[in-house]
This record gives structure tokens, C-alpha cells and sequence, in this order.
């Protein structure tokens, strides 16, 4: 098979008999493929890169302390695990993570390349459309819902401003308030600014919310336990013990790293621009483990405090900010959460279908373009409706999401365990039918072999009630069937080129 090389001028050749360059379109590098390649899609050159080990320690300072994640390990009180026990159940999760997302994260260091090229290598240049499009249209739903569920918070804040738009909540248009739609409104702008400036302009945001949060939170925890009178529940109401404590660790520590089965598939499209692999770990060792001990222990403040106090097992934070007896603090942490819903939006929801989308249209989309779009899908599903609707978070969320694990599976098997890390990355952006990435028709068949059946047997997990004890492990079998099928069906003993995409690459700072 013949593979893509660059001469010293980058550009490009191929051995064998066959050496006619493709044609080139105006402003774009040799031998790249116009259908596949933009600036945005491009790898990142290995000078300028700009997120440090700081920029990814706030991106998980953000996102670990989502409402969402607040929700969950609050939950953990009502399946019978006390405080210390929760927080054993996070610390295991935070160590399978960050196992995880260092592994994910070094392969975007080492190429440069975002994850629907990526994909490209197990999948091919074709066949990546499938993985990128999943991904991303889990991240449209959801970034349509995590704007609404911010704009409740926004309809508080505005109301107790300006008492006189309570009026607004009582007109309906499409099943939401007048006041939510501007509301809703207000904080789609506010995001679709942010990110159509760019990956740089997202990392400047992460690395300004981050500290906010995180004294945010620490401050709200700090004031529950003084209300307390410096005393904590640890027991959970019907606390469990023995086997069944065991289990119910494991299982929430699964469900933990479940939570992130769509971050640590695209990771890359963030440590893409980190300025090394050292820069990795220590960011996501201050933003995993340590931070994840941070956020377990407020969460068993909050929780604990709280019982303390009156007896209630609060939901989520939300319940606690939204009894601030002073106005002025109301409205700052109030605020606080809105920022934090923006940032776990920006890096969890808005990243992901953007470069889907130009993946899907190089020449017509770049990355601002194609996060417009992503935002005006996500506007138009109106999001609160599926919020709303059961069937469409379990069965379409849900089935999506069981593709997740078996994705990852596939893509880390085939990169760490098939090429042992050698990609021919400037291959990657090529369509000639010799290329190593184009497979058959573009699409690698033992990809599709292993995605299949993981897949289906990942949605049996999801919907079988029969499976129910075994679903909180699901994202892990599922990962690790997708794994173990695409591993029996790859070709093994084939030697791999190995060539950096410093030839077509260009600064991160221009993502």
C-alpha cells in the first residue's frame, strides 16, 4: 500500500508508481485533500501552543463542579452511602479518569489533531464522520438543555431586579415563558460569542471561571458549616454496608466515569494546543483527583450541613443558593452559577459538534461557522421540551450515548494497541485511494465489525431491565468489548509510518 510522505518543502509524494500530486486548491498546504482540511481541522504546530498545564486544570475546576455533577454525588446519600464513602466512590473514579483522559490527552499532544481527525485512524477518512457526528449531536441536545436549565437561574435573578416581569412567566409560546425566552436567549448570545472567537477564546473563559467557582462553592460550603454550628451528617438515611456498600462504591465510581464517557472521547480537541504531555498530567492531576476530593468534600458539607441544620437532604446546590437571605450574596452566587454553566457548556457541549460540523463540510464551515450552526440547532430543538419529555432523554440520549464507550474503545485499541502510536498524520487529510487512512471507499469495515455488535450490546445494558445491576458498569463493558472486537478483527504485524504534522500544520492560537 502506498503511503504519504513530504519532502523537506512539504510537499507531497507518494512511493510507488504513483506519484501525480492531487490537485491543489489556493491557500491550502500540498497534497491535503480540500474535502478534508481546514485551519480548524488542521494539527496544531508544536510552537505556540497555549494551554498549560493551568488551562486544563481550570477547564476541570469548571466542569468536575457542574449543577449536574452536584445532582449526582448528592443522589449518592439517597442509594445508602454516607459521606466517607462517597467520597472513596469519587477519588476511584478519579483515578480510572485520570488513567483515561491522560491516555486521550496524549495522543492529541503528540499529533495535533482534533478528534474527528482522529477518528480518521481507526475509522477512516470517511467512516470518522460516524463516531464525530455522535458525538456531536449528543453535545447540540445537551447544550440546548444546559442553557435552559441556566436560564431558570437567570429568570430568578432578573425577577428579583426587576420584580415587575413576573408577568412574563405566566405567557407561554412552545411550552416556555416569555421570561425564559429571554432568558434563554440572553445566554445563547452570551455563548455564541464566546465561542465563535475560538478555542483561544474559550480557554481565556475557562481560565477565568475556574477560580470563580471554586471559591464560590467553597464559600457556600464554608457558610453551610458555620450554619451548622461546625456539625455534619455523614450517614446517608438508610445507610448500607457490607457487600452491598462494596457494590454500590464500585458502581457509583463507574457511573462517575460514565458521566465523562463524551469528554474522554474527545479530549484531544483540547490537548491539542497543551504545551507538552507533563503540561497533561499536571493539569489533570490538580483538575481530577485533587480537585474531584475538593468537590467531594463540599458536596458532603452542603448535604451534611444541611441535615444538620433542618433535616432536608437537598437536591442540588441551587436549593441552598436560593435561600441566601441577603440579596446582594443571593445575586453574586447566583451569578456564579451562570458562569459555571456557561463554562461546562463551552468545553462539554459546544467544542464537540463545532468541529463535527466543519469535519463534515471543511469547505464551507470553520470552526465559527460551524459552532453558529451547532448553536442554532440547539436553539431550535427547543431544549426544554426534550428536557421535559422522559422518552427523549432515556431513549435518544441514551441511545446515543451507549455508542460512547464502544467508540472510545475502538479508538484507543486501534491507536495505543494496533499502531503503538505511530500515525502518519499527514495521510490523514488525504483522499488517494493509496493512502493508509482510506481503507475501503474511506470506511475501515473492522471499525464498523467491532462498533456493532459493542454497540447493540451496550444498548441492551441501557434498556434491558433484566441488565439493570450490571448497567452502572456499562460504559466500562462497553468500552472494553469495543476494545477487545476491534482488536480480534484489526490486522496485527503491519508496520506503521510515523510522521508528524508539522508540514500542514498551523498555530493554535488561530483554532
Amino acid at each position: 500500500m502506498n503511503n504519504l510522505v513530504l519532502n523537506t518543502h512539504g510537499e507531497s509524494l507518494t512511493s510507488g508508481a504513483n506519484t501525480t500530486s492531487p490537485k491543489r486548491d489556493k491557500g491550502l498546504p500540498a497534497g491535503v485533500s480540500p474535502a478534508l482540511y481546514n485551519h480548524d481541522l488542521a494539527p496544531t504546530s508544536k510552537e505556540g501552543r497555549t494551554w498549560g498545564s493551568y488551562s486544563l486544570f481550570t477547564l476541570w475546576a469548571n466542569d468536575v463542579h457542574s449543577l449536574g455533577n452536584y445532582a449526582f454525588a448528592i443522589g449518592l446519600f439517597t442509594l445508602g452511602l454516607g459521606g466517607h464513602q462517597i467520597l472513596m466512590a469519587l477519588l476511584l473514579g478519579a483515578a480510572f479518569l485520570f488513567v483515561l483522559l491522560s491516555l486521550s490527552g496524549f495522543m492529541g499532544t503528540r499529533t495535533g489533531i482534533p478528534f474527528p481527525v482522529m477518528s480518521r485512524i481507526s475509522f477512516g477518512t470517511r467512516g470518522a464522520q460516524i463516531p464525530a457526528l455522535i458525538r456531536g449531536g449528543v453535545a447540540i441536545a445537551w447544550f440546548g438543555i444546559q442553557t435552559y436549565l441556566a436560564s431558570m437561574v437567570l429568570d430568578v435573578m432578573l425577577i428579583t431586579l426587576f420584580p415587575g416581569l413576573q408577568s412574563l412567566k405566566e405567557q407561554v409560546v412552545l411550552g416556555l415563558p416569555l421570561l425564559g425566552w429571554l432568558s434563554f436567549s440572553i445566554l445563547w448570545v452570551v455563548q455564541v460569542l464566546i465561542a465563535c472567537w475560538g478555542m483561544e477564546s474559550i480557554r481565556k473563559y475557562e481560565a477565568f471561571a475556574g477560580p470563580v467557582i471554586l471559591l464560590t462553592f467553597i464559600a457556600l460550603a464554608g457558610w453551610i458549616f458555620y450554619s451548622a454550628k461546625w456539625t455534619l451528617h455523614w450517614s446517608a438515611p438508610f445507610e448500607s454496608s457490607g457487600k452491598a456498600m462494596w457494590l454500590q462504591i464500585l458502581g457509583a465510581a463507574s457511573l462517575w466515569v460514565a458521566i465523562y464517557g463524551t469528554f474522554v472521547l474527545n479530549f484531544c480537541d483540547f490537548t491539542r494546543a497543551a504545551t507538552s504531555s507533563s503540561a497533561v498530567v499536571k493539569g489533570n492531576f490538580w483538575g481530577i483527583p485533587i480537585n474531584m476530593l475538593i468537590f467531594g468534600l463540599i458536596v458532603v458539607i452542603l448535604t451534611g450541613g444541611q441535615l444538620a441544620i433542618d433535616g432536608t437532604l437537598i437536591q442540588s446546590p441551587t436549593d441552598i443558593v436560593q435561600n441566601i437571605p441577603n440579596k446582594p450574596l443571593l445575586m453574586l452566587a447566583s451569578l456564579s452559577l451562570l458562569i459555571l454553566t456557561i463554562a461546562v457548556n463551552l468545553m462539554a457541549n459546544f467544542v464537540a459538534p463545532a468541529l463535527a460540523l466543519a469535519n463534515l463540510m471543511p469547505r464551507h464551515l470553520n470552526f465559527r461557522r460551524a459552532a453558529l450552526v451547532s448553536a442554532v440547532l440547539g436553539f431550535v430543538i427547543l431544549p426544554w421540551n426534550l428536557y421535559n419529555s422522559p422518552l427523549v432523554i432515556v431513549y435518544f440520549l441514551g441511545g446515543l450515548g451507549s455508542f460512547l464507550g464502544p467508540l472510545f474503545g475502538i479508538v484507543m485499541a486501534d491507536y495505543w494497541l494496533i499502531r503503538k502510536q505511530r500515525v502518519n498524520v499527514p495521510a490523514l487529510y488525504t483522499h488517494d485511494p493509496a493512502g493508509p487512512y482510506h481503507y475501503r471507499n474511506g470506511i475501515n469495515p473492522k471499525a464498523i465489525q467491532a462498533l456493532i455488535p459493542s454497540s447493540l450490546i451496550s444498548l441492551l445494558f441501557a434498556f434491558l431491565p433484566t441488565l439493570q445491576s450490571l448497567s452502572q458498569f456499562s460504559w466500562f463493558i462497553a468500552a472494553g468489548l469495543g476494545a477487545l472486537f476491534y482488536w480480534m478483527v484489526a490486522p496485527k504485524g503491519l508496520t506503521y509510518e510515523d510522521q508528524d504534522g508539522e508540514a500542514i500544520s498551523v498555530a493554535s492560537a488561530k483554532h
